[in-house]
């Protein structure tokens, strides 16, 4: 039976040089998210990630990171993948189209407080697009992790983390890499101080006005 050794050592290494080779730029920029991130659990927002293909399983595998735990012992984090309900992306496939399948889901659960992570290798997407749209009305902040070029996403997000590779298998490792850093810092600066905000309903606090006016 042949070796594959010099093969697995050479994808190895290539995977660790991309992540080795990232700008003290991008660096800052991965600080900034896990920052961002925080103060908006701090002020009862919510994490809401989606991507299509292995960026969707990369959606599913970070909110349940933030769920539930990464390390540390820690409060919950709020956080959704937008990927995961079959009802919900079938039904917004079959009546609006597969470009509007997370645009939909953001239209009815995203506010401003929140963070909108968008997940993709080429950024070019339509329905990542329109769900970078449909947050922009929202007010929510808007990330998206993607390749070195940054597709269609450069200049329609609030923070671009363009990882320096065109090879999709490399940029999926580095985006995975990147959660996994960002859920690090994320929780380690909750567990220090303590229960995030409560979520509430875009209108929550709007109705429970009217209903103490009665």
């Amino acid at each position: 039976m042949p070796s594959h050794s010099e093969e697995i050592r050479r994808q190895l290494e290539d995977s660790a040089r991309l992540q080795q080779s990232f700008s003290e730029e991008l660096i800052a920029r991965i600080s900034l998210f896990a920052e961002r991130s925080v103060a908006a659990l701090r002020d009862g927002g919510k994490l809401l990630f989606f991507g299509n293909g292995g960026s969707a399983a990369d959606a599913q595998h970070l909110a349940a990171e933030m769920v539930v735990r990464l390390q540390a012992e820690r409060p919950g984090i709020p956080a959704l993948a937008l990927t995961t309900n079959t009802s919900i992306l079938t039904a917004a496939g079959n009546d609006y189209g597969f470009e509007r399948i997370f645009s939909r889901q953001i239209e009815s659960l995203a506010d401003a407080r929140d963070v909108l992570i968008a997940i993709s290798t080429s950024g070019k997407s339509p329905n990542i697009l329109k769900g970078l749209e449909a947050g922009r009305a929202r007010g929510a902040y808007l990330v998206a992790l993607t390749g070195e070029s940054g597709g269609s996403l450069p200049g329609k997000v609030d923070l671009l983390l363009n990882v320096p590779s065109s090879d999709p298998q490399r940029i999926q490792e580095a985006h995975i890499t990147i959660g996994h850093i960002v859920c690090s810092l994320v929780e380690q600066l909750v567990a220090k101080s303590g229960r995030p905000k409560e979520p509430t309903a875009p209108h929550a606090k709007k109705t429970a006005r009217k209903l103490t006016e009665r």
